[in-house]
């Protein structure tokens, strides 16, 4: 399947877009099947002149943090911004003599993700060690799954929007090659006040699921958005809390460049992206600097890089290791991971010492893409608004419970949430579990405004009130501030009538044909009423009066 194009266009300084919305010099083309470590092309290599079309192909590895309280091996808790070396097991020190045990949630949360990917889950896999030598990893070698991993042969479907008023335009698919269970290694804590690296092992031994995704990508912008769906999956099945920003979900990206239809290039390994605006950032500026670098006679390095945050950039960090400098090495002290499904499961099995497959199947939650779907059926909401309140944590249940508790219209209730509601917390940087506001004041307030009891201006008024004084309600803070519209007609109708006596010119001007007075004269009315009349019946009122 060819994947959208883009094209540079020199004059102007623009850009040509297609379905995917990357901003760079570069025409994507369909990936290849995958990457030969190393492998590049002549053509790749040398610059043809006038050249202004290239294919970038990227692919990412994820390593995210199981939601569980102990570690993958062993029984140590694992807890966020515990004090260094706090949560250390003999094991997870490497002492000699100790053994892994491995964590059943661990193994659960893996198969569960692998049935939300699409994958095919092995009845059988198999543990491995992977060598490397840091201060951060006590053993000196990892365990892992590169032969047999838990699950494999899955896809992950995301959309990618368009518009400065963002709307999901195209959907696209990523193939995953594998999900591999795997343990995390410690922190290195680098001060260099005193030129020195400490080592904290807190998080050694933390089970990761590692998810291998093939090289379908071709820009920033469709990475960045498949983890955004990818965060979302996991959120929802529970397998993972995938906070970036907490190490929870760390990406590396392979990114290459090469002319469409002609052999891939060497490809590049940004390591440990932990935003996905960096990481989005990362790879359309290394697909524009190997652009650059070919253009220029150069050639690309089979290396290992990093982005620099402050910069904007990528940096060199090491050669890339083959996978020969690992000694991989079937695990010893752990024999092949069974699962079952129903057919497989043995009569006298103990529950609680197998895993079944169709079990966690039939207890998966509803999916992201499921419940976007819901939304649009169920509120009649716009399909953007659904990954609004979907790609905000939190946010779409404090619309639920709003909608529990409103008579107001749901298309009405999702614009103040993603508008009002949604803008106060990003101008405060607050969580939506942060607001001062709860589902419920908000739900009065809609309520109110849906009743015609205020306007809408009283009723940001309101809102403001709500969010600087907790303790009290909105229909409090209305009748203290007297924020309620005039409901008398007679009331409505002498302080219109006193407007008009006031604006004898006006009134003439109307009566003469000219209608756009009549707003001039809604206006004034309406300040009359301190805000507190519907324009509607004004109007009405003025009309009649009027004639």
């Amino acid at each position: 399947m060819a994947a959208p194009m883009l094209q540079w266009a020199r004059a102007g300084r623009c850009w040509l877009l297609g379905p995917c919305p990357c901003r760079m010099r570069v025409l994507f083309a369909e990936p290849g099947p995958g990457w030969v470590r190393g492998q590049s092309s002549a053509a790749a290599q040398e610059p043809r002149p006038g050249a202004q079309e290239w294919a970038a192909v990227v692919g990412l590895e994820i390593h995210v943090q199981i939601s569980s309280n102990s570690k993958l091996f062993s029984g140590s808790q694992v807890t966020f911004l515990a004090p260094p070396n706090s949560l250390v097991s003999f094991f997870d020190a490497s002492l000699p003599g100790t053994l892994p045990v491995l964590n059943r949630r661990c193994v659960e949360a893996a198969v569960m993700t692998g049935l939300a990917l699409n994958c095919t889950v092995n009845k059988k896999s198999l543990f491995d060690r992977k060598h490397y030598f840091y201060a951060d990893l006590p053993a000196g070698y990892q365990i892992t799954q590169q032969r047999l991993p838990i699950a494999v042969n899955g896809s992950l479907t995301y959309s990618l929007g368009v518009g400065v008023q963002w709307s999901p335009s195209t959907t696209k698919t990523v193939r995953i090659k594998q999900i591999q269970l795997e343990q995390d290694s410690g922190k290195s804590l680098h001060d260099d006040t005193r030129s020195q690296t400490l080592i904290d092992l807190n998080r050694a031994g933390v089970g990761l699921m590692e998810v291998v995704m093939e090289p379908d990508m071709s820009c920033g912008d469709e990475a960045a958005t498949a983890i955004k769906e990818l965060q979302l999956i996991l959120r929802a099945l529970g397998t993972s809390q995938a906070n970036m920003a907490e190490g929870q979900l760390r990406v590396d990206a392979n990114v290459s460049v090469h002319h469409p239809g002609e052999p891939l290039g060497v490809r590049t390994e940004v390591k440990n992206l932990n935003s996905i605006r960096f990481l989005a950032k990362a790879i359309d500026y290394e697909i524009q600097r190997q652009i650059e670098e070919l253009e220029n006679g150069g050639t690309i390095l089979n290396e290992t890089r990093a982005f620099d945050e402050k910069l904007g950039c990528t940096v060199s960090m090491r050669d890339k290791e083959g996978k020969q400098d690992y000694r991989f090495m079937p695990e010893p002290n752990l024999p092949p991971l069974i699962l079952y499904d129903t057919e497989s499961l043995p009569v006298a099995a103990d529950p609680r010492q197998v895993v079944n497959i169709d079990q966690i199947r039939e207890s998966l939650p509803e999916l992201p893409s499921v419940t976007r779907g819901r939304l649009v059926e169920q509120y009649g909401i716009l399909p953007e608004h659904s990954f609004a309140l979907l790609n905000e944590n939190g946010l779409l249940e404090f619309f639920q419970n709003v909608m529990k508790e409103t008579r107001a219209e749901p298309k009405k209730v999702i614009g103040w949430i993603l508008s009002t509601f949604l803008g106060y917390l990003k101008q405060r940087n607050l969580a939506v579990n942060e607001s001062p506001i709860s589902p419920s004041s908000l739900a009065e307030l809609l309520s109110l405004l849906d009743g015609k009891v205020i306007s809408q201006p009283a009723a940001q008024q309101v809102f403001e009130e709500l969010w600087q004084n907790q303790g009290k309600s909105a229909g409090q803070i209305v009748q203290e501030k007297k924020l309620e519209l005039l409901q008398k007609q007679e009331e409505l109708e002498e302080i219109c009538q006193a407007v008009l006596d006031r604006h004898p010119q006006e009134v003439m001007a109307v009566k003469k044909g000219n209608q756009k007075v009549v707003n001039k004269l809604i206006g004034l009315a309406r300040r009359a009423t301190e805000g507190r009349a519907d324009p509607a019946k004004i109007k009405q009122i003025l009309e009649k009066q009027l004639q």
